[in-house]
């Protein structure tokens, strides 16, 4: 009876939390010096114990001869499935700060586009976990502007960040494609094999917190796309979870390089490939109480072409020795599994010949 009053309490607060519209930044601004328990890692002020390594994070030159770099991206999406580029050719530096200069607006100019139901595919807010996120009712130490970047309407995007998004989504298109297509042609298919455009992006802020170690900024999870590419300040907080090995199960923190994008594979990619390609469980820790750290995320998923289309493990990869682990699926019986159980592996296990 108490577990369930305690829900009924944190949820009650939650919904207070979103009718103030001033997200986390607005704690932030009215000079909290604790974290509200709705926020609180599940054990406040005794985090977990858990295991922590020290990792040579992949970072590939795309300066390089597309000949050698095709094999890095495959052998990068094999082992630990998140990689860094260098000399990609996008200033992702312009969207950060315009980010950032939105999510640090005053109140009374923030508040009024606050909603994390959609309007026009976009929103922004302290976006709840989903259900099957295994965490109740508590909310992350984040506050997001999303907005589908396959149909979007260029209008409600908050126009002090507007130009630059539009403009930082139009390079990501270009890479995205570029990078799946290399991702392909490592795993020996064509790039044909799965037409990719940009699905979703999320414009990450997690402010500054008076206490870093009892709040989470994002929990773990995988991504439900074919792959994410991310843009990010220098404040670092960005963590990955190691599986197999003698490091199986540790976590390893993934400190910014400048100018550099972060490549992650999604679990789309990680199905389609047979379980060839690794999706990665991360997650964000708070880490300072003086800055907050900004991130644009931009997700690509399969091209839409009608709700009946199937995907599943690609047939030029399944042999007698390696058959398909994977049922057919529609991308959107995929996503309403993720919004039901949770954005990690119980999603793709669900889909398990």
């Amino acid at each position: 009876m108490a577990a369930k009053d305690n829900y009924g309490t944190a949820a009650a607060l939650v919904k207070c939390h979103h009718e103030s519209r001033g997200g986390v930044r607005g704690l932030v601004e009215s000079g909290i010096t604790s974290v509200p328990p709705y926020f609180q890692s599940p054990a406040p002020g005794s985090p977990a114990v858990e295991r922590t390594t020290t990792f040579a994070m992949p970072t590939i030159d795309l300066s390089l001869p597309r000949a050698a770099i095709v094999p890095l991206v495959g052998e990068a999406a094999r082992t630990c499935g998140i990689f860094y580029v260098t000399n990609h050719g996008v200033d992702a530096g312009a969207a950060v700060s315009a980010v950032r200069t939105f999510h640090e607006l005053p109140l009374a100019s923030r508040s009024p586009l606050y909603t994390i139901t959609p309007v026009d595919g976009v929103t922004y807010g302290t976006m709840p976990y989903a259900p099957g996120q295994g965490v109740g009712p508590l909310l992350p130490w984040q506050d997001c502007l999303r907005f589908l970047s396959s149909t979007p309407d260029f209008g409600r995007i908050p126009e002090v960040c507007r130009d630059a998004l539009v403009e930082h989504r139009r390079r990501m298109e270009e890479f995205g494609k570029e990078m799946a297509g290399m991702l392909l042609e490592a795993l020996g298919v064509g790039s044909e094999r799965l037409d990719v455009e940009g699905w979703l992006m999320a414009c990450h802020y997690y402010p500054p917190c008076p206490e870093p170690e009892r709040a989470v900024g994002a929990a773990e999870h995988t991504d439900p796309c074919v792959l994410t590419v991310l843009a990010q300040d220098d404040v670092g907080g960005l963590q990955f979870r190691i599986d197999g090995g003698s490091n199986d199960g540790a976590w390893v923190d993934v400190p910014p390089v400048p100018g550099a994008l972060l490549v992650n594979i999604g679990d789309v990619l990680k199905l389609v490939s047979n379980d060839e390609y690794k999706s990665v469980l991360h997650k964000v820790r708070i880490k300072s109480d003086q800055h907050g750290r900004v991130s644009v995320a931009a997700l690509f998923n399969p091209r839409e072409r009608g709700h009946s289309e199937l995907f599943g493990p690609l047939p030029e990869l399944l042999t007698a020795d390696k058959p398909a682990r994977y049922r057919t699926f529609t991308m959107t019986e995929f996503l309403k599994t993720c919004e039901e159980f949770g954005y990690n592996r119980s999603s793709t296990d669900r889909l398990r010949v």
